[in-house]
């Protein structure tokens, strides 16, 4: 439990942070002296540590709030004058994106426990009613299906407006499934439930039609970077509805706030993945490439993929 005493010690650190946003606010960051700066800096650090201590005592609701803002307002000023360059770009690439993935984990492997029961429920439906897939494909999907054709030889003859066309459809996708988050998650687990039930849907049809090299050998090549970058687009979504639904200690429009910015930098990470996906669907996945290169190029992607996600972002140590 935290003491009024240890209260009373901290309110001091507290007014003098807040006096120096408030000059901040009123005359920017550069009316600060290089002492005020290295104070600031130092206060906030110090603050943070002050708000994890509080968060442990119910009874601090209400400071903890108030510190929450401070905390907040602080975060803003400070990062305000970080100018945006091409080494804080790769920064964002190469450390800040990999740990925010793996901070938001759960939620993305979430999104994927959604679209697989749902692609095993759109296969097993499939299976045992070969009519289902017409009602989700459509009758001129599934007759090409049945002639043992594939429908993406069109895309050979328009490579690069294809391309163009692909990367729309899967950032549509991915920022639609994100956004979706807003409505407490019900909307990015339609997405997820849906993509999940078409994907399982084709793979039967083509399976029952002795398709199914045919559809993997396609697939694979962009899918191991497209389905990933669906994934975390969806596990960006399910962060805001956590931000939403649970909110702790925070006030719900705090945690969706922090929420929200986590979603985000999520959400961006996804953009030049589905990029690549999008060159690779429509420049190699269509193609007469032997099918063992297509599937040693998915392999590789994959794993270069996952040494990106989980191996990388080492920030290095601080002493």
């Amino acid at each position: 439990m935290i003491s009024t005493r240890w209260l009373e010690k901290r309110k001091p650190y507290w007014a003098r942070l807040e006096s120096l946003l408030n000059q901040c606010g009123q005359n920017g960051l550069k009316s600060l002296s290089r002492s005020d700066l290295q104070e600031l800096s130092l206060l906030y650090r110090q603050t943070a540590a002050d708000l994890a201590a509080i968060r442990e005592d119910r009874g601090s609701l209400h400071f903890s709030r108030y510190v929450n803002q401070l905390l907040v307002r602080a975060h803003n000023t400070i990062y305000s004058g970080h100018r945006a360059s091409p080494k804080a770009l790769l920064s964002f690439f190469w450390i800040s994106y990999p740990a925010a993935f793996r901070r938001n984990l759960k939620q993305c492997l979430f999104a994927v426990l959604i679209f697989a029961i749902a692609g095993l429920v759109g296969a097993v439906l499939t299976y045992q009613n070969p009519d289902f897939k017409v009602k989700l494909l459509g009758p001129q999907m599934v007759e090409t299906i049945d002639r043992h054709q594939m429908w993406t030889h069109s895309i050979v003859g328009i490579k690069p407006l294809a391309s163009s066309a692909i990367m729309t459809n899967n950032m549509s996708v991915g920022f639609t499934t994100f956004a979706l988050g807003i409505t407490a998650g019900v909307g990015t687990l339609y997405m997820m439930a849906f993509n999940g039930l078409l994907i399982g849907v084709i793979g039967m049809a083509c399976w029952l039609s002795g398709m199914s090299l045919q559809l993997w050998s396609f697939v694979a090549p962009h899918g191991v970077l497209e389905l990933p970058a669906i994934f975390i687009a969806g596990g960006a979504g399910f962060r805001i509805a956590q931000g939403l639904l649970f909110p702790g200690v925070l006030s719900r429009r705090d945690s969706l706030a922090r929420a929200g910015i986590e979603a985000v930098q999520l959400l961006l990470g996804t953009i030049p993945i589905l990029i690549i996906a999008g060159l690779i669907e429509a420049f190699i996945s269509p193609t007469a490439l032997a099918i063992p290169l297509k599937f040693s190029l998915a392999a590789s992607l994959f794993v270069l993929l996952n040494v990106y996600l989980f191996g990388l972002a080492r920030p290095p140590a601080r002493h």
